[in-house]
């Protein structure tokens, strides 16, 4: 007897309860990154407009030193998943221990590099002799967080993987919480400056990455999994996020080259754009949230040999992600003139905010399909054409931006480059999505 086609609307629901499910507390994990450095800029831009620009260039050494290794989350879920779909528990938490060892290496790494080099590192963006002070202090105490953000950057991508978003949730929270009375207190109740709110971010970090470390081990341990460090394990992880590392270091070159761009500009506009990266990344982990639901799902689907609910539950969240950037591409416009008071009091830094504000809510839309397409190919294991498709971008987004300067453009024509660089990704992963060669089944790829 051949089977009944399923009712496209009971499959959009079915489809819509799962995506719900994972990516609502997942968008309340997410946006404690960019929370995190939202506090800390409300809370140092209201010392002086040299503090926020020192914080804006830190910041983005800081998210770049963690985020090129963000495949420890991403790489991590897709393999998870496609376990979970194939009822192999104890391996797929066993690999997301191998990545969380391959995180503190990393981290260690990292610590090792970062704060004797930080006053270099700050010249490198041409800060002005009154800005780089700020910038290199906080740089060189916030580094000893990023062992801690590594860790947590590896147990999210286990408890997603077992289509787990609400303990990340819970976590990000009593982390956000934790931030935000730590830099209160040490900025302004023990006048430490803008090294309180390094140091209140380092302390609320390791506590998250405590925090993660209790579930997983506890996890391992109901099924039966080995804590050691497993050489051969870790290398596995590496070869696996290769491909997502390059892809994440194009992404950071990008957003690098940008605030660079910036601070030629001025310190107002460096400012500025602070505010406004802020706030673009606020809105891009919110869109990730569905992107997230993909990674696990698909990998879910893949991994249960099931081709038809990866191709439908793609198409659902794709449709998720335009009206999502639709409605968050209104708030900002909306919200505009009472977003910016809660930065900054300098009225040339406001006025400079206000008309590349507008071309951030433009761009969402697009940034909706660009972010849940790359979380449905993460999902896939397809990191070689993400890793392509970025370097692609890159290359077309780096003469553009270079040029804003030189043609006397300001801060809003700067993020018209970025609003093309966003469209270069869409195409990009749009024809590879459209094109099926993504959907390789099994537990593994």
């Amino acid at each position: 007897m051949t089977q009944a086609p399923a009712d496209p609307r009971a499959t959009r629901r079915r489809h819509d309860r799962e995506i719900v499910a994972l990516a609502v507390p997942a968008f309340g994990a997410l946006v404690a990154e960019p929370l995190f450095v939202m506090v800390d800029s409300a809370i140092i831009g209201h010392l002086g407009t040299a503090q926020l620009a020192g914080l804006a260039i830190a910041s983005v050494l800081l998210t770049t030193a963690v985020s090129i290794f963000v495949f420890l989350a991403y790489a991590t879920t897709a393999a998870v998943a496609r376990r979970v779909g194939a009822g192999d528990l104890q391996a797929a938490i066993r690999q997301g221990i191998d990545g969380i060892w391959l995180a503190l290496l990393l981290g260690a790494a990292v610590i090792a590099i970062v704060p004797p080099a930080a006053p270099a590192l700050v010249d490198l963006f041409g800060a002005s002799d009154i800005t780089a002070p700020y910038a290199a202090t906080y740089l060189r105490i916030s580094a000893f967080g990023i062992p801690a953000m590594l860790v947590v950057l590896a147990s999210t991508g286990v408890l997603r993987g077992l289509q787990d978003t609400r303990t990340p949730l819970y976590v990000a929270i009593a982390g956000f919480v934790a931030n935000a009375a730590l830099n209160a207190g040490l900025v302004y109740g023990a006048d430490l400056g803008i090294a309180g709110s390094a140091w209140g971010t380092v302390i609320a970090q390791w506590g998250m990455a405590a925090a993660y470390l209790t579930v997983v081990v506890r996890g391992a341990r109901k099924h039966g999994a080995s804590l050691r460090p497993d050489a051969t394990g870790i290398r596995a992880s590496a070869q696996a996020g290769a491909p997502l590392l390059v892809r994440t270091l194009s992404l950071r070159a990008i957003l690098m080259i940008a605030t660079a761009v910036a601070a030629r500009l001025g310190d107002a506009d460096v400012a500025a754009h602070q505010i406004i990266l802020s706030l673009w990344s606020l809105l891009a982990f919110a869109l990730d949230a569905i992107a997230i639901a993909g990674q696990a799902i698909i990998g879910r689907y893949l991994g249960a040999n099931d081709v038809r609910g990866a191709r439908e539950a793609c198409r659902r969240m794709v449709e998720w992600g335009i009206a999502t950037g639709v409605v968050l591409g209104l708030l900002v416009i909306v919200s505009r003139p009472l977003f910016l008071p809660l930065f900054t009091s300098d009225s040339v830094v406001k006025d400079i905010a206000l008309p590349a504000l507008l071309m951030v809510a433009l761009s969402q839309p697009i940034c909706g399909i660009v972010f849940v397409l790359d979380g449905v190919l993460m999902g896939a294991g397809d990191g070689r054409y993400l890793a392509a498709a970025m370097l692609v971008t890159l290359a077309v987004f780096t003469p553009v931006a270079l040029l804003v300067p030189a043609f006397g453009g300001g801060l809003t024509a700067l993020w018209g480059a970025m609003t093309l660089m966003m469209t270069v990704r869409m195409v990009t992963l749009w024809l590879r999505a459209r094109s099926g060669r993504w959907m390789v089944t099994g537990a593994t790829r």
